[in-house]
């Protein structure tokens, strides 16, 4: 298999990591990419980003009620 932050997964895909990548196994190399994109583009100053690690993505919430989102108009 393969080690990826201290954790062994087997040889083949792997459709998502405990950090919220989907990876390929293999004797030669492991290849992986995220499963989520950064937001780039929202108000700095109102907002803070948050990673979501149950849905492996960041929210974009607002400072002042972290219960309201914040629209986001990029993401990279």
């Amino acid at each position: 298999g393969c080690i990826l932050a201290g954790k062994l997964y087997p040889f083949g895909e792997i459709a998502r990591t405990d950090n919220c990548f989907r990876c390929s196994c293999s004797q030669d190399a492991m290849r992986c990419c995220s499963l989520f994109h950064t937001p780039a583009g929202y108000d700095k100053e109102n907002c803070q980003v948050v990673f979501n690690q149950k849905s492996c993505d960041y929210n974009v919430v607002q400072k002042s009620d972290p219960s309201k989102e914040c629209f986001v108009y990029s993401r990279v």
